[in-house]
């Protein structure tokens, strides 16, 4: 069982700094998300400004991030974050539609 040193999200992103994960969905393969790449601190800044620079819509979701910082680089997001990922997707497609 693994047991995070930090209980308080705000307290953690304090004391590591930001984290990021980027993820990759096919729509037109019907293939799961997978991991693109993941960080905390200076590499999350940079996925974050990437992000920025590039117009990629962004969420924030600390106990997703959390769950997706746990993963290897490539993995397939598993069923249990099916949910969460789900309601990114459609926020994003949302935001597509009307911007």
């Amino acid at each position: 069982m693994k047991i995070s040193k930090f209980y308080n999200q705000k307290k953690r992103k304090e004391t590591n700094g930001p984290s990021a994960a980027v993820i990759k969905y096919d729509q037109d393969n019907n293939a799961t998300p997978i991991v693109m790449a993941q960080g905390t601190g200076l590499i999350a800044q940079q996925i974050i400004e990437l992000a920025k620079q590039n117009n990629i819509h962004m969420q924030e979701d600390s106990s997703l991030v959390a769950n997706l910082l746990d993963m290897d680089l490539g993995d397939n997001i598993p069923p249990q974050l099916y949910s969460a990922m789900a309601e990114i997707l459609l926020l994003i497609e949302e935001m597509d539609l009307n911007y």
